[in-house]
């Protein structure tokens, strides 16, 4: 198997590991944490995914953010005591099909290069899947460098987030509107704790919406680099906008606009459009599925999202526990599945969904037949039952097809947390 690089560091790296062994020689996995992370991990995510050597300087600010990996699962494969392979697991959680799961978030995925075709890592995602379903996590999400590299484990592909460049032509109208409600803004390491705040409650109405462990997200607070401005209605904060600004006449660069509903996604607006004659443009993230085309007259943007390896892949997901899904919303249908070729999905199960959400049961008569990736596409609601045959993640007869296509709706997942 080819290995490569992959995923994104969301630690920093320090000193080198010295030379990998020769091909062939034994390799053990165990977890590291701490200090050790400096002279295993981090060199290697820190040689596959930022600018390399690093400054000596820089060791000790890595060494103080050692703390944003403490709730981290971190797996490093070593030959003859030298770490050649690392893997890092995020005890995150997402909502799926309304109920919030447990959920993998793998990161940092790296070999050295003089350690690669050697299956380190299937042997590192292997135990890390193990050990975060056995831990209650029943679903996993990446970023992939490649999505066919991925798909190998048994992960199919999500919708990725729109990323617009809005034009302030137009906005004019939008800021003349009379909407109820108010705007507030601040640094954001001053309101921290409310903006935490509404990003969970989005956890709990948004399918496919994903949130970091609180050590990795408290990175934000620490920063303090970058301002926030709330959407309020009644008080409650229903929107919110995270951003920079880059200079007189430049962008002003946002991350993900929230909003629980049009009140709020206006309220925003009216906020970016207070800026017409300061910047260019707005630059922000949306869920895959908004349609900004609508917003308002005369709307001006121009669509600005990428998809493209290695640097800018959509995100991929999968099953992890299928007892796990239980609870999750369904529709109207019951259907036996077998799931094959896999070690943690794979199996006969009874999926039922007559009482609206998901009643899970192992053993019975199967009528379809699907891959771990025609699962978690189902789950997911990216794939419907007809792309699953034509793409080779299942077999099943035009019944089974109906029944499943009701039990799993189709569905637009919005991973939001980047990691």
């Amino acid at each position: 198997m080819s290995i490569e690089t992959t995923g994104t560091t969301t630690g920093t790296p320090a000193r080198s590991t010295g030379t990998p062994a020769t091909a062939g020689s034994a390799s053990t996995i165990r977890r590291v944490h701490g200090e050790e992370l400096l002279t295993t991990a981090l060199p290697l995510q820190s040689y596959a995914f930022i600018r390399s050597p690093h400054p000596v300087e820089a060791e000790e600010r890595w060494r103080r953010s050692l703390h944003y990996h403490e709730r981290n699962t971190i797996l490093v494969a070593f030959g003859d005591e030298v770490a050649e392979a690392t893997v890092e697991g995020l005890p995150m959680r997402q909502n799926v099909r309304g109920r919030t799961v447990g959920m993998l978030g793998v990161s940092g995925v790296a070999t050295h290069p003089m350690a690669r075709r050697r299956g380190h890592i299937r042997a590192l995602l292997t135990q890390l899947h193990g050990e975060m379903r056995d831990a209650g996590h029943a679903v996993s999400t990446l970023y992939p460098f490649r999505q066919s590299f991925y798909e190998r484990f048994g992960y199919v592909g999500f919708p990725k987030a729109r990323r617009i460049r809005l034009f302030p032509a137009g906005l004019d109208r939008v800021v003349r509107a009379d909407v109820p409600g108010e705007v507030t803004f601040h640094r954001i390491g001053e309101v921290y704790d409310d903006y935490s705040g509404f990003v969970e409650r989005l956890l709990g109405e948004r399918h496919g919406f994903s949130v970091s462990p609180p050590e990795s997200a408290a990175q934000l607070r620490d920063d303090n680099d970058h301002w926030v401005v709330f959407a309020r209605q009644e008080g409650e904060i229903t929107g919110a906008l995270l951003y920079r600004t880059t200079g007189f006449g430049q962008d002003l660069e946002g991350a993900a606009l929230l909003s629980r509903g049009h009140i709020a996604r206006t309220l925003l607006l009216q906020w970016l459009g207070r800026h017409l004659d300061q910047f260019s443009a707005f630059t922000f993230e949306l869920p895959p599925d908004e349609r900004p085309d609508l917003w308002y007259v005369d709307v001006h943007y121009a669509e600005e999202t990428k998809v493209a390896s290695p640097t800018h892949s959509a995100p991929m997901g999968r099953v992890l526990s299928v007892e796990g899904l239980a609870g999750i919303g369904a529709g109207p249908s019951r259907v036996t599945v077998e799931v094959v070729d896999d070690p943690f999905v794979g199996g006969i199960w009874t999926l039922d969904g007559s009482s609206g959400s998901l009643e899970v049961r192992r053993g019975g008569t199967p009528t379809a037949t699907l891959t771990s990736h025609g699962l978690a596409a189902l789950v997911y609601g990216v794939l419907d039952p007809e792309e699953l045959v034509l793409q080779g993640y299942a077999v099943a007869e035009p019944e089974s097809r109906t029944a499943l296509a009701t039990l799993f709706p189709p569905a637009a997942p919005y991973l939001f947390s980047s990691f």
